[in-house]
């Protein structure tokens, strides 16, 4: 059993008390920019805050250089924004993921999203050295004992204060093989992650299916089931992430509803062609969300919007998920 601080929470972050409290949560996404622009990462947590209960701060997102999570996220907090900070296993060993761990105790932060990161082939540095020192479920678990334990993984003593951290972990639902897919979130559960996100879900009955298997196993008691979802700005988009994304699957209703919106307009038409796809992007992303609220087992949502953070607001009040609920 997790030891609980903070009046009987973890780590005292919104997210966990919205949680706790039986609210459906909305988590977000906020990429940090490909340089050392401070004002991206305001413009941005402006665009989210009020409208979610905390934002993930992606870690070189895609495998490409960008600002630093922990330093986008006290930027992100300055605006008033909660952070969920990504730390991936590709970029880091045990020893500087600690000390990353302790200082973003020290400035404030209290969710930590843990992943393995995208393959360094996919970046702008292809030829990088990967670390992969340990991998999700032993990150997870290392930041559990320093929680709870107070230990650090080599098992000494963390003399003072430790990280108070809201531990997060993510689950594609369609990857193969399908039926194993309960089982790998099973272990992430047991490793001792408080929350899930999933990945993009555009197969909702396969979601459903895998959904019944996480709850007749009981995981939905044990965890925190945020599903992924995002809008679509594109017929082209859609197609490219039926037909070219590995581990996701798009049901061809998507291509065929983004490819009907712009039917009857002109392709030299491009700001009218542009604006059909987003407005019915948005309102696809809410019918997800209305539905998924439905499904059993399923704690809130995970709204991946990156570089379309615009599309937050509206898509949270369609869905009829604001204004959000304040925590206690």
């Amino acid at each position: 059993m997790a030891e609980e601080t903070n009046n009987g929470y973890k780590s005292g972050s919104n997210l966990e008390k919205i949680l706790r409290a039986g609210h459906f949560a909305v988590t977000g996404e906020l990429g940090p920019p490909q340089n050392a622009d401070g004002s991206v990462i305001r413009k941005k947590a402006n665009l989210l805050k009020g409208v979610t209960d905390a934002v993930n701060i992606t870690d070189n997102q895609t495998a490409i250089v960008r600002m630093s999570s922990i330093s986008s996220a006290v930027l992100a907090m300055r605006e008033g924004l909660e952070p969920i900070v990504q730390m991936t296993c590709r970029d880091r060993n045990r020893l500087a993921i600690q000390a990353d761990l302790l200082g973003a105790q020290a400035l404030g932060v209290r969710n930590l999203l843990c992943l393995t990161g995208d393959h360094q082939s996919f970046g702008n540095h292809p030829t990088a050295k990967n670390v992969h020192d340990l991998d999700s479920v032993q990150l997870i678990q290392m930041v559990k004992t320093m929680r709870d334990e107070h230990k650090f993984q080599c098992g000494d003593d963390i003399k003072g204060d430790y990280p108070h951290l809201f531990i997060g972990a993510a689950a594609n639902p369609f990857g193969d093989p399908f039926e194993f897919r309960p089982y790998r979130l099973a272990k992430k559960a047991v490793a001792g992650a408080d929350f899930i996100q999933t990945q993009l879900i555009y197969d909702m009955p396969r979601f459903r299916e895998y959904m019944k298997k996480v709850v007749d196993m009981g995981l939905h008691e044990k965890v925190y089931i945020l599903a992924g979802v995002g809008p679509i700005k594109s017929a082209g988009a859609a197609r490219y992430m039926r037909d070219k994304v590995p581990g996701m699957i798009v049901q061809d209703m998507y291509v065929e509803r983004m490819e009907a919106a712009v039917a009857d307009i002109p392709k030299e038409e491009k700001a009218a062609r542009r604006e059909a796809w987003q407005t019915t992007g948005i309102q696809m992303c809410i019918e997800q969300i209305q539905e998924i609220r439905e499904i059993p087992g399923v704690a809130g949502v995970h709204i991946m919007a990156i570089e379309w953070e615009e599309a937050v607001r509206p898509i949270v009040a369609g869905a009829g998920l604001y204004p959000r609920p304040t925590a206690e």
